[in-house]
């Protein structure tokens, strides 16, 4: 591991400037392409939907489901998790604004935009300060304590890829920090109603009120309901673990960001991430977080303009000597796993 020792003030001001560059071009066109993300992905639901209705017919079931299935990824990738992080509040429309959206995911936007926008991206990959960093299951550091539960985390991580809604709805009430004192009860308490009350709303949309008003399609509907779910929950599982935990990632303990400077914070944020290689498509699915550098450099400057910026920010790190980890889908997907597993063992 290395060990942040300087300002890197030179790399600021470059960072800086990419930052600038991107706020004083931001206009129609971006506009236009949120717009048209959220027409596809509710055009998308709406067609899905209709086909689920008369899905007793296969064709008309697998139509509906690969449909649904790519509805929910765009929603959640492309249009929650960046529209709640605030790259769309410029534009001034209450419709895409990170303080009146909700998600179609079992979190609700406010508790997730704590536990991800303020601690994770505040405290990347730093040891007991960052809980995203192995989510409280899973050790992904020689620096967290090795406990023997961790022998088994192959295991539940498999558990938690088709699950994954749940897992981040769970892990957004932040139990731990309950146990630790650092979380009232009451706060819990009121974030535990906050999940109930988001829960039984989607979960009676998908799987009550869209089965019952297919009539005889009601179990094909429900059952397509529940496939999308799962794909997009395998989906985002899968760019997150990818984005956060292959090789080159690195971990930092607290000594790390004593005093931390600008510019330190500006390495750490590109040390402890990764990027996955793909095309436009892939990126739009993804939620331009094939691109998770320039969105950790950058976490609200819209996720559209990262695949520009990624060239300079590469470049910028190449002639600061700083490693900038990327690679396919597959690489990462396997070098992550390597990491579950090597680190579910003592040392490592």
């Amino acid at each position: 591991m290395n060990t942040i020792n300087d300002s890197r003030e030179g790399l600021v001001r470059e960072l800086d400037r990419i930052r600038a560059d991107i706020i004083a071009s931001r206009g129609a066109e971006d506009a236009h392409y949120i717009r048209t993300v959220i027409a596809t992905q509710r055009g998308l639901e709406t067609g899905g939907r209709i086909a689920l209705a008369v899905s007793l017919l296969p064709p008309a079931w697998v139509a509906g489901t690969a449909m649904l299935s790519v509805a929910k990824i765009l929603e959640n990738m492309e249009l929650g998790h960046n529209i709640l992080h605030g790259q769309w509040d410029w534009m001034g429309d209450p419709a895409v604004h990170s303080a009146t959206w909700e998600w179609d995911f079992l979190t609700p936007a406010k508790a997730w935009q704590h536990t991800h926008n303020h601690l994770h991206h505040t405290w990347t990959n730093v040891v007991g300060r960052d809980r995203d960093l192995g989510y409280i299951l899973f050790r992904m550091s020689s620096e967290q304590p090795w406990r023997p539960s961790y022998l088994t985390q192959g295991f539940y991580n498999l558990l938690l890829a088709p699950l994954f809604e749940w897992g981040i709805a769970l892990y957004d009430l932040e139990p731990d920090a309950v146990a630790t004192g650092g979380k009232s009860w009451r706060a819990f308490l009121d974030d535990v109603t906050g999940l109930v009350g988001k829960a039984a709303r989607q979960l009676a949309k998908d799987y009550v009120l869209f089965p019952l008003l297919s009539g005889p399609s009601a179990l094909p509907c429900l059952a397509g309901n529940l496939t999308a779910n799962t794909v997009r929950n395998l989906w985002s599982h899968t760019i997150i673990f990818c984005g956060h935990f292959p090789d080159g990632v690195q971990a930092f303990t607290a000594e790390h960001i004593e005093d931390e400077t600008r510019g330190q914070w500006y390495l750490r944020q590109i040390q402890g991430s990764a990027n996955i290689e793909g095309g436009f498509l892939f990126h739009v699915l993804s939620g331009n977080l094939g691109h998770q550098i320039e969105h950790h450099v950058f976490p609200d400057l819209p996720s559209n303009r990262y695949a520009e910026i990624a060239p300079r920010v590469r470049a910028l790190c190449e002639r600061h000597g700083i490693a900038y980890a990327t690679g396919p889908l597959w690489r990462q997907y396997a070098s992550t796993w390597t990491r579950i597993l090597r680190f579910a063992l003592p040392g490592s």
